[in-house]
């Protein structure tokens, strides 16, 4: 029997399959799914803001792209997958909010999706499949088995990337 594991907001969470891994909520943050395909290992991260190092009381490593990243790709392995066959999907980085402005401030969500590919790309993990940005918010479920990670989002048809 399989369990269905839950991440909250600005936290990360690893499995193995049969398991799947759920977060909901994703407005502006992104969900980060990587996976060993050979092991079926795998974990959700929920990402809230894009930089430790601009925020003074930084300690939640998760809420972080560049400290939430490493922390699960430090888990995985630990748990017996293996770097070199890690691979990612993301979701989220939505922009709430139709504010007419260029500022950093308002497009937290971009900053999020692109601070989650960069820290990905400097960590050698391929990005498989994404569904990023637009104004609307997500649900997702991973299942490091497959790979398959499932979008949902209110009045869209659920979508499998």
């Amino acid at each position: 029997m399989s369990e269905m594991i839950k991440v909250g907001m600005a936290d990360l969470k690893i499995c193995v399959a049969p398991d799947t891994i759920t977060t909901q909520g994703l407005g502006s943050c992104v969900g980060v799914a990587i996976r060993d395909p050979q092991t079926g290992i795998g974990g959700l991260a929920h990402v809230m803001l894009p930089d430790s190092q601009a925020i003074k009381n930084n300690s939640n490593i998760p809420k972080f792209a560049d400290t939430g990243i490493v922390e699960l790709v430090r888990q995985i392995v630990a748990r017996g997958g293996s770097r070199n066959r890690l691979v990612a999907k993301i979701a989220g980085g939505a922009q709430m909010f139709s504010f007419q402005s260029k500022s950093d401030m308002v497009r937290i969500g971009e900053r999020n999706a692109e601070a989650c590919k960069k820290k990905l790309q400097e960590m050698r993990i391929p990005i498989l499949a994404e569904d990023t940005g637009l104004n609307y918010g997500r649900t997702v479920i991973f299942h490091p088995a497959t790979g398959d990670f499932v979008i949902r989002a209110v009045g869209k048809p659920e979508r499998k990337i």
